[in-house]
């Protein structure tokens, strides 16, 4: 056999004097570490989860474009809004509208609302295109440095609705007033999109139809 395939010997023995240590003693040519790994080998972290862009967006059967939900999270819980259309991170597309319930365009996700079956018709609502995703988006403002005496004097940042914002609500709000005035049943639609909803004493969510 040549002698690069040959193994090389994992103990060597070597000579120990004294009369009583046996004389000889096998040695390991390299040391064993000190310490030992939890597991003999390592395990490779596979993540078998899609990111959240790659998720599905689905949607719940009873919500459909035009149908009234309610609200149960955010500065606007136990308000009745319209569902106008599902945007590409998944969430609602909602609008009170605003005039009547103080209720703008904003986004909320499904699990906190409550689809009732009253449905207007929208189909002839048109929803600006560039009401998206980034449209909610708030931009952070960078903070100037701080100069001698200017660290008490900075005012905390106000938000402020853009003049943007306001041309695509009044917009939004002009076309569903006016699908809900062509509804036979118009003066009981603007009274119950109005009106905040509650729970009474023995009254049951799970077993109310809503």
């Amino acid at each position: 056999m040549p002698a690069a395939s040959q193994k090389k010997p994992s103990f060597v023995t070597k000579k120990i004097g004294g009369e009583k240590n046996g004389g000889e003693r096998k040695v390991r040519v390299s040391r064993l570490p000190r310490f030992y790994p939890t597991e003999d080998k390592g395990r490779k972290l596979r993540s078998h989860k899609k990111p959240f862009s790659h998720h599905k967006r689905n949607l719940r059967p009873s919500i459909t474009p035009g149908t009234v939900l309610i609200l149960l999270a955010g500065r606007h819980k136990g308000k009745r809004v319209v569902f106008l259309k599902q945007l590409k991170s998944g969430l609602l597309l909602v609008t009170g509208p605003y005039h009547l319930n103080g209720c703008p365009l904003r986004r909320i996700n499904q699990i906190y609302v409550i689809a009732t079956k009253t449905k207007l018709d929208i189909k002839s609502v048109k929803v600006p295109e560039r009401v998206n995703d980034e449209y909610f988006r708030r931009l952070k403002s960078k903070k100037p440095k701080h100069t001698e005496g200017d660290i008490f004097n900075t005012k905390k940042e106000v938000y402020a609705v853009n003049d943007e914002r306001k041309e695509d609500q009044a917009n939004v709000d002009r076309q569903i007033l006016e699908v809900i005035r062509k509804n036979p049943e118009k003066k009981l639609l603007f009274g119950y999109l109005g009106a905040m909803f509650s729970l009474s004493n023995n009254q049951f969510p799970h077993k109310m139809v809503f």
